[in-house]
């Protein structure tokens, strides 16, 4: 039996310290797209080579979240196990992508046939929500330099695709130099977001969307300059079509 795709979330992790009783209230949010109490998380780590420590901090972070138990999809190293893998995300009630080094991630699910695999248990109805660069994989495409030196040798590469969007994470400090690369290499009025830290972004499937802890920057592609546009604003529930 199938659902209807819902909302992805894309958070940006960091911000603020948070008393350590506390959960982080856009994670708790997140995990209640899954239906259910103490929902099981499937967590995907190729961003950080599935990094066991890192697995291992982030999974207490998601407990403290409300999440029940959380598990390993191993798509990387000497245990990678890519049929294991879909058994985890298919019997958790909830996907999580972790953080790290986006192209490295999404390298790795490429490697492990897992692209086509993870679009289809979204359709399918099953929930999905990311930190970091792991909101970055979630979405449509992100931007790499051929030479590291040649601002004009940036590209695209494709994402999962699975939010309906284009953003980049904590990166404002940087007046976020990365996303308007990206912005000015997507189709023309295409939009951008930045999802500054401690704040997230909830997307639904026809490209609407809403900014979660605090304003959300955009910027514009407008005949392929970079343009920057009057940020979304949390709107109590109701989701903000793009203009």
């Amino acid at each position: 039996m199938t659902a209807d795709p819902k909302p992805v979330y894309l958070l940006a992790g960091g911000g603020p310290p948070k008393p350590r009783h506390r959960p982080d209230p856009l994670a708790e949010e997140a995990l209640q797209q899954a239906g259910v109490s103490n929902p099981s998380v499937a967590y995907i780590g190729t961003a950080s080579g599935d990094n066991a420590g890192f697995c291992m901090m982030i999974s207490r972070l998601l407990r403290k979240a409300g999440a029940g138990e959380v598990r390993l999809a191993p798509l990387c190293g000497r245990r990678a196990d890519p049929q294991e893998a879909m058994r985890v995300i298919e019997s958790c009630d909830i996907v999580f992508v972790s953080g790290g080094d986006v192209e490295a991630g999404m390298d790795a699910l490429a490697k492990r046939g897992m692209i086509g695999f993870l679009r289809s248990q979204y359709s399918g109805g099953k929930p999905f929500f990311g930190v970091s660069a792991g909101s970055i994989m979630l979405a449509k495409n992100w931007v790499r330099w051929k030479d590291p030196d040649g601002h004009s040798s940036a590209e695209l590469f494709t994402c999962l695709g699975i939010a309906q969007v284009y953003c980049d994470t904590h990166d404002e400090e940087d007046d976020w130099e990365e996303l308007k690369a990206l912005t000015g290499l997507i189709p023309p009025d295409s939009i951008s977001y930045g999802i500054p830290s401690g704040m997230g972004l909830a997307t639904n499937p026809d490209g609407s969307v809403r900014a979660l802890g605090g304003a959300v920057p955009r910027f514009k592609n407008v005949d392929g300059r970079v343009k920057k546009i009057r940020p979304i604003r949390i709107r109590n529930w109701r989701f903000e079509i793009r203009d």
